[in-house]
C-alpha cells in the first residue's frame, strides 16, 4: 500500500511532527539534576490548559483510566454514596470501576444519544439533606455516542442546592480540545489522557485536582499504593516521581503544551467546534444517516458518532475504509456495535485532513450499499469549511460564553 494510513479515530490522535521529533531522542536519566526544573515547569503548565490557578495536576504513567481510579481511592472512602450517570461505554465503564472500589453508586441510566441528567442530578441533590452524596461524576464527553454535557450547569447544581459534595470531570476526549474551565467550573477532580487533545501517544494518565480534593484525600481511606497523592506529591514538589516516568511521553508533553498555549485555548477550541461543525454537515447530507446525539444541544466537538442507513451494517463501512481506502475510522461500542461508525475530529487536524475522512467513509457507506448521492457529504463539508475561519469561530465561541 501507497502513502499513508489516515487515522480518523477519537484516539489516540494524529501526532504533530514536531511533538513526534521531539520523542524521538536517546533515554535520559529521569534523576538527573536539571530534570527537576523540566518536570515543574511541565505541571505549572498543565494547569494552564485545565484552566486551574490553585490546586495540582499529577501525570502517572497509565491511561485516563489510571487516573480515574487514582480520583477515586485518593479522595473518597469504601461504601462512600456517590451520584454518576450513564449513557455511553465510557460512562458506563466509570460506573463498574466506581462499584468495583466498593462506592454507593446510585446510577441515572440515560439514553444513548444524550448526556448527563442535570435536572435530575439537581433534584437528588436538593432532596439528600443530609449531604450523604460525597461525590457527582459527569462524563464531559462521551466518546462513544459523540455527546457533550454541561459541566458548568452540574456546578450551578450544586452550588443551588448547597450541596458539599465533590464533582468529578471525565476529560478524557475533551480537555486540551473543547472548552473546560476546571476552577471557574469548581471541578474538583477532572481526569483527562494523552493519546486525544494532548496529541500524543497513549501511556500517560492527566488528573487535576482542586485543592478541596486534597482536602478530603486527608480523611481518605480507600487502599491506594501507585495511584497515591502523598507519594506524587512528596516527589513532584521537589520535580521528580516516585517511580520511573515516561521520559520520552514527558518531553512530547511539553512539545504539545507549547503548540496549543502558544495557539491559545480559546483558539484550539475554536478550531475544534469548525471541525466539528464540518462533520455535522456532511452527516446532514447523508440520505439515511444520522448522529447518535439526539440534538444539537449534545454535539461533541471532538467526535461524531454517526447512524449507519438501516439495513447498513456499520461494521462493513468500517472494514471497508480500513482495507479498501486505507482510512481508519472509529467503531460503535457495546450497543452501538453494528449500527454506528465514528469519525474522530480532534488533535492534530486540519479541515483537507478531515476532508479525506469524509470522502473515505462515503464511499465505505456507498459499497456498503447506502443509497447517498456521490460527493454530497464531502461537499457539504467543503461549502462549511470554504465560508468559515479559525477566527470568526472563536468569536462565536466567546460571545456564547
Amino acid at each position: 500500500m501507497n502513502g499513508y494510513q489516515h487515522l480518523f479515530i477519537p484516539g489516540p490522535t494524529n501526532v504533530p511532527e514536531p511533538v513526534r521529533q521531539s520523542m524521538n531522542i536517546p533515554m535520559e536519566d529521569m534523576r538527573a539534576p536539571d530534570f527537576g526544573d523540566f518536570v515543574s515547569g511541565l505541571l505549572s503548565d498543565l494547569k494552564k490548559v485545565y484552566r486551574l490557578q490553585n490546586g495540582r495536576v499529577f501525570v502517572f504513567p497509565a491511561s485516563g483510566t489510571g487516573a480515574w481510579e487514582s480520583a477515586i481511592s485518593n479522595t473518597l472512602n469504601t461504601g462512600d454514596k456517590v451520584l454518576m450517570s450513564r449513557f455511553g461505554q465510557f460512562s458506563l465503564l466509570w460506573v463498574n470501576m466506581a462499584e468495583r472500589l466498593g462506592l454507593d453508586v446510585d446510577v441515572c441510566d440515560v439514553e444513548w444519544g444524550k448526556g448527563v441528567p442535570v435536572e435530575d442530578y439537581a433534584a437528588k441533590l436538593r432532596a439528600d439533606k443530609t449531604h450523604q452524596i460525597k461525590a457527582v461524576f459527569a462524563t464531559q464527553n462521551e466518546t462513544a455516542t459523540g455527546v457533550t454535557s454541561d459541566i458548568a450547569a452540574i456546578r450551578r447544581a450544586l452550588d443551588d442546592a448547597g450541596h458539599p459534595a465533590m464533582l468529578f470531570v471525565d476529560g478524557v476526549s475533551s480537555i486540551a480540545s473543547v472548552e473546560f474551565e476546571m476552577e471557574a467550573w469548581g471541578v474538583d477532580l477532572a481526569v483527562s489522557g494523552s493519546q486525544k487533545g494532548f496529541m500524543l501517544p497513549a501511556g500517560l494518565g492527566i488528573l487535576g485536582v482542586s485543592d478541596k480534593a486534597l482536602a478530603a484525600h486527608a480523611k481518605a481511606t480507600m487502599p491506594r499504593c501507585y495511584f497515591s497523592f502523598a507519594d506524587m506529591i512528596k516527589l513532584n514538589d521537589t520535580g521528580y516521581f516516585p517511580y520511573t516516568p515516561a521520559t520520552q511521553l514527558l518531553r512530547g508533553l511539553r512539545c504539545s503544551l507549547d503548540l496549543l498555549l502558544e495557539a491559545g485555548m480559546e483558539t484550539v477550541w475554536a478550531r475544534h467546534k469548525r471541525l466539528a461543525q464540518g462533520v455535522r454537515a456532511a452527516v446532514a447530507a447523508w440520505d439515511g444517516c444520522e448522529l447518535v446525539a439526539r440534538g444539537p444541544e449534545w454535539h461533541s466537538d471532538t467526535v461524531s458518532a454517526i447512524y449507519a442507513p438501516p439495513g447498513i451494517d456499520a461494521r462493513d463501512v468500517i472494514s471497508t475504509a480500513y482495507y479498501k481506502y486505507q482510512t481508519s475510522l472509529g467503531s460503535g461500542l457495546n450497543k452501538l456495535a453494528g449500527r454506528a461508525f465514528r469519525i474522530g475530529h480532534l488533535g492534530s487536524l486540519n479541515p483537507v485532513m478531515l476532508c479525506s475522512a469524509i470522502s473515505a467513509a462515503e464511499m465505505a457507506l456507498r459499497d456498503a450499499g447506502a443509497q447517498i448521492v456521490p460527493g454530497s457529504g464531502v461537499a457539504a463539508a467543503q461549502e462549511h469549511f470554504r465560508v468559515t475561519t479559525p477566527d470568526m469561530m472563536q468569536q462565536i465561541t466567546s460571545k456564547a460564553a
